[in-house]
């Protein structure tokens, strides 16, 4: 049976890319994950200034200033994943997905700078864990609390608060599937 539902998906041919497609494909990951390191490390360099600042520096305790290094790599990471990702789209388009317009990529990216403050403000709040945890139990708890923060924001029905395009058109969308599916 599994060797069927193969074949079945198969028939459909999918166009071949030219060796200058392939070419500039691998030049937009290099480029791609080149933003999402530069990302990270700009993140965790932001938020060292940040814990430097007065009034932040008697809030955030000497064990907790691993949970703003993991905040700002989670932050800048996924700024430059998906910031360059959204420019591409801008002029990358067929005829199943037209080029996205340039409010469209505005909105997108003013949700991504939203979430981004998300990311640092988690931060901020799990680095509170320092004052009664050691260091790595705090970076642990870190870890978990910051990476799996936007759970939360996949289960929101976006396209109810006009942001169906901008947040969760994909992802978000197969999950409410999905959970009707088992209904």
């Amino acid at each position: 049976m599994p060797d069927a539902s193969r074949t079945e998906g198969s028939t459909a041919q999918r166009p071949q890319r030219s060796p200058l497609g392939n070419i500039l494909f691998g030049a937009g990951v290099v480029v791609v994950l080149a933003t999402m390191a530069l990302g990270a490390f700009a993140g965790v360099a932001f938020m060292e200034k940040l814990a430097d600042l007065s009034p932040l520096s008697a809030m955030v305790p000497d064990h907790g200033h691993t949970a703003l290094v993991v905040g700002g790599i989670a932050a800048g990471g996924v700024i430059g994943l998906t910031l360059p990702t959204i420019l591409f789209g801008m002029v990358r388009g067929n005829e199943q997905e037209p080029p996205v317009g340039p409010g469209s990529a505005l909105l997108k990216m003013l949700a991504l700078l939203v979430f981004g403050v998300y990311l640092v403000v988690g931060s901020i709040v799990v680095s509170q864990v320092g004052w009664i945890l050691p260091q790595g139990v705090t970076t642990l708890v870190a870890v978990f609390a910051i990476g799996f923060s936007w759970m939360p924001l996949a289960m929101v029905p976006w396209e109810k608060l006009g942001l169906g395009g901008v947040v969760g058109d994909r992802f978000g969308s197969r999950l409410r599937s999905n959970s009707h599916e088992a209904d």
